[in-house]
């Protein structure tokens, strides 16, 4: 793994979010983007060379959804870089986590995405990106 890649927070509302964090931040979002797929709307900021994806449910049934209505806002999870993310899934479960989507799927911000189990990972969902070409 290369570095942290961004770290996702579950909010309720996206627009009243993106106001919060852009006077947190001292600047707006740079990016707004719905993945259908996953059932949400994403926010990205930067702060410095880090980012944060904020994360809205579009569908009732999305994970980000039954993350709010269990936990409620807050962090999601967190995303690592990597180079070749089909490696690092056969390196990961090799080592014994459990890889939720075991072919990378297209997520937000032009990444081939996967992620691991909170179960196998003490509690935190791990999300592994690739840029995709």
């Amino acid at each position: 793994m290369k570095k942290i890649e961004h770290i996702g927070i579950a909010v309720k509302d996206l627009e009243t979010s993106n106001t919060l964090f852009a006077s947190l931040f001292g600047k707006p979002h740079y990016k707004v983007e719905e993945v259908a797929s996953e059932g949400v709307k994403t926010a990205f900021f930067k702060s410095g060379p880090n980012k944060i994806e904020l994360l809205q449910a579009t569908n009732p049934e999305s994970a980000i959804a039954k993350f709010i209505d269990k936990k409620g806002e807050g962090i999601h999870h967190i995303a690592f870089a990597v180079s070749n993310i089909k490696a690092e899934i056969k390196r990961l479960t090799k080592e014994g986590f459990v890889v939720l989507n075991k072919e990378p799927k297209i997520g937000a911000d032009n990444k081939l995405v996967a992620f691991l189990h909170p179960k196998s990972t003490n509690g935190v969902l791990i999300e592994l990106c690739q840029e995709r070409d």
